[in-house]
């Protein structure tokens, strides 16, 4: 079975994305960052150095200190997916955050989002 694409790709190029989408419905940057560093582990600074690296999906949560223990309480459907269900670990990962910046672009308290 062939990887996807999504795995190689650096996370500096998406990042924007997420800024932008949170920004666009009156979010921060800052907010992108904290739900990145909460799923991740990952403080602010190696989260920048991270993103100035151009380390790929698969490297950065490879390299990512400790996944949050609530990550099984990130439920939904992103894209027409269902990040529960999803089996590949590393695409499960990239569906989490993206579920996360879904729910801050639709305006849904932070502590909701992290699953406080």
């Amino acid at each position: 079975m062939s990887r996807h694409r999504i795995f190689t790709t650096s996370v500096a190029s998406v990042y924007p994305h997420y800024v932008q989408k949170a920004e666009r419905n009156g979010r921060t940057k800052a907010e992108v960052d904290r739900i990145i560093c909460w799923l991740t582990g990952f403080g602010e600074e190696e989260l920048e150095q991270q993103l100035r690296q151009g380390t790929d999906f698969e490297t950065f949560f490879a390299k990512a200190p400790a996944l949050h223990p609530n990550t099984a309480l990130i439920k939904g459907v992103v894209c027409g997916v269902r990040v529960e269900e999803v089996e590949d670990p590393l695409m499960r990962k990239i569906r989490w955050l993206d579920k996360l910046i879904d729910e801050l672009a639709r305006g849904r308290a932070m502590e909701k989002i992290l699953r406080s």
